[in-house]
């Protein structure tokens, strides 16, 4: 356990060099703490606290920097974040694809790192569906989500339907099926074919199969933005093989996914230490994280990903309003 006097020079120590970016000596430190220590004394409380694994001494320097582990107890037992200095702008409500793009540019350009977010698991239900006829034996199929979600095929057919048999079967349809699954309308369409028209059975099969297929599209599960920000931030830009591994998992974003799949299980922000677990595995990245809603169920993550020497306070004030803004804009919408 750290005393008072080693956390409040842990803090000081974590916060200088957070600001700084250089290794903080014992007489700077002596003046960030704003306690009236010897400096032998501060060099003897930063010896212990190396030796507890909080704090390193680069081989260049005679100053110290935080560890994972310095970082993770700063960021559990000492950081304050003021909530009423950080106005975010209003993050309108539109189309679901849209409102997740908008939130990663919002997260990118107010931390200037990079803004991630997980898109929602899209679902086969369907709200409503028209048809509209594009030119002989060619349609386009409009389906719409409970979320508002639009997704748009084109089918070709063997019969060049009637303007009233376009009405027709998507009446039918929107009637009888709405707010069921794409493929339990399959499957009852089957049982119920007997009972309708060949002609407009076999639109309405069409649709459906075209449906399936939009609504359950492989699109992109997490939405990244502002990577090229991180060229500006001297961690990445003084070492090429860093900013190349924190591409490579921009590129890849399998581990991303599986970060915000995990946050997504957990209340609230949080804050993933790089090179603490596997979970973040470069020393040099840190993640923080929030879930966001849809009528009071989680249904994805977004955060922030920048260099681990990052001003936590204020990220952590970014990710929770944005993540509010993107629940309350996709919950606008129902």
């Amino acid at each position: 356990m750290l005393d008072d006097r080693a956390k409040l020079l842990l803090k000081a120590l974590v916060e200088r060099y957070i600001a700084d970016g250089q290794p903080i000596g014992s007489r700077t430190l002596s003046r960030a703490s704003g306690l009236e220590l010897s400096p032998a004394t501060i060099r003897n409380v930063m010896s212990d606290l190396e030796g507890m694994g909080l704090i390193v001494s680069p081989h260049t320097s005679a100053g110290r920097i935080p560890t994972a582990k310095g970082y993770r107890l700063f960021v559990d037992t000492m950081l304050t974040v003021q909530r009423d200095d950080f106005h975010a702008p209003v993050l309108p409500a539109e189309q679901p694809q849209k409102v997740i793009a908008n939130a990663a540019h919002l997260l990118s350009s107010l931390s200037h790192f990079v803004g991630v977010v997980m898109v929602p698991k899209r679902t086969s239900v369907f709200r409503q569906i028209e048809f509209v006829r594009l030119s002989e034996k060619r349609f386009l199929v409009i389906i719409v989500s409970p979320e508002g979600d639009v997704q748009n095929r084109v089918i070709f057919t063997e019969v060049d339907y009637t303007s009233s048999q376009l009405v027709e079967a998507a009446n039918f349809l929107n009637a009888n099926y709405e707010g069921l699954a794409m493929e339990q309308v399959r499957e009852r369409l089957k049982g119920e074919v007997d009972q309708l028209r060949g002609e407009v059975a076999a639109l309405m099969q069409a649709a459906v199969n075209v449906g399936t297929e939009a609504m359950q599209s492989d699109e992109a599960d997490v939405v990244i933005s502002g990577e090229r920000n991180l060229l500006a931030v001297s961690d990445f830009s003084s070492d090429m093989d860093h900013l190349r591994r924190a591409f490579e998992l921009f590129e890849q974003k399998t581990q991303i996914l599986r970060l915000l799949d995990i946050s997504s299980q957990a209340e609230g922000v949080r804050i993933y230490i790089g090179g603490e677990s596997q979970v973040v595995p470069f020393e040099e990245l840190s993640v923080v994280s929030a879930p966001y809603e849809v009528d009071g169920k989680i249904v994805g993550t977004l955060g922030v990903i920048g260099p681990t020497r990052m001003n936590y306070d204020k990220m952590i004030q970014i990710v929770d309003i944005t993540s509010k803004l993107v629940t309350n804009a996709l919950s606008y919408r129902r």
